[in-house]
């Protein structure tokens, strides 16, 4: 006999299947869930926000920055202790000014006051930065005015250097034309013993006479003693005077050139033969114009002057 069978349920088997279906997506999603929650926690615990990493990025760029800055404060710092170096040891020197104190130097380095301190207080390379400029553009300010100094020193050095009598005032290429005559001496015309504040130069009637130094002729006319005469006024307390000429080259109050002609040797005046009678005078009072002469000469021609102008001391005025 066989076994009576239940009938299939079709609803039974349909519900089956859907609560499978449905256990599927909830257990995908569930998993999906957790994948995306771990994945996001991962990404969140590993790398910034985008905002965070351009303020990584614009940090880095800022201490980059920071560090070009500090590395042209050392090499300014280090380039204007040269110059400072070369002011007081070297320009100084040559100019006969003497250096700068510390005191002058450090002046003008006080508190800067063009940043807040209190804002960036905790930025410690930021305080150090901001000191160490304001000292080097106090230094800078220092060197500045120095270096303005020194320019005003040497221009007024150059104008003294190129014043100064320095040559001789005729061309006495061989050296024998100078009769040292300085000083006390027989007067050759008046007979007696007299003071003669000049030096002589023997040279013939019309030898071109020379300016000794840059100056203004002060005077271009005759007296009894030196009869034609010129005075030049070379300013820094300097003048010199040519007398005994036969004629000017210059009249009173041209500026004349070292080197440059202002008369002719003659005879004028109480004098014996034709030459130059030449005198230099500082601060009003004569001084041996002999002691100016080494400039134009080296030391050999020098030396060889003074002996041959030792042998000629007889006065010609």
């Amino acid at each position: 006999m066989k076994d009576l069978q239940q009938p299939s349920d079709p609803t039974h088997r349909h519900g089956d299947s859907f609560g499978r279906r449905l256990f599927s997506v909830v257990f995908f999603m569930s998993l999906s869930s957790a994948l995306a929650a771990g994945m996001f926690g991962f990404f969140i615990s590993n790398y910034n926000s985008v905002e965070e990493q351009l303020v990584t990025h614009e940090n880095l760029k800022l201490r980059t920055e920071l560090q070009i800055l500090e590395e042209r404060i050392r090499k300014a710092s280090a380039s204007l202790n040269e110059l400072i170096e070369k002011d007081d040891y070297n320009y100084r020197v040559i100019l006969d000014a003497d250096p700068l104190s510390s005191e002058i130097r450090e002046a003008g380095t006080g508190g800067y006051e063009s940043f807040d301190r209190y804002e960036i207080q905790n930025i410690p390379e930021l305080v150090n930065n901001y000191e160490a400029m304001e000292k080097l553009e106090g230094r800078l300010e220092v060197e500045s005015r120095s270096f303005e100094e020194l320019q005003n020193l040497l221009n007024e050095r150059i104008s003294m250097w190129a014043s100064r009598p320095a040559i001789q005032p005729i061309n006495n290429t061989q050296l024998n034309q100078l009769y040292m005559s300085y000083g006390a001496r027989f007067h050759p015309i008046y007979k007696v013993m007299k003071e003669h504040h000049g030096l002589d130069f023997s040279a013939p009637k019309g030898t071109p006479v020379y300016a000794t130094g840059d100056g203004q002729v002060a005077r271009a006319s005759t007296s009894g003693s030196y009869g034609k005469v010129i005075y030049l006024n070379h300013g820094h307390e300097y003048e010199t005077r040519y007398a005994h000429l036969s004629r000017f080259a210059v009249r009173p109050g041209a500026f004349v050139k070292r080197g440059q002609v202002i008369g002719y040797v003659g005879s004028t005046g109480t004098s014996l033969s034709s030459h130059l009678h030449y005198e230099v005078l500082y601060r009003d009072r004569n001084v041996n114009p002999i002691n100016f002469f080494q400039r134009d000469l080296s030391n050999k021609e020098y030396e060889k002057l003074i002996e041959i102008a030792s042998l000629q001391n007889d006065a010609l005025d």
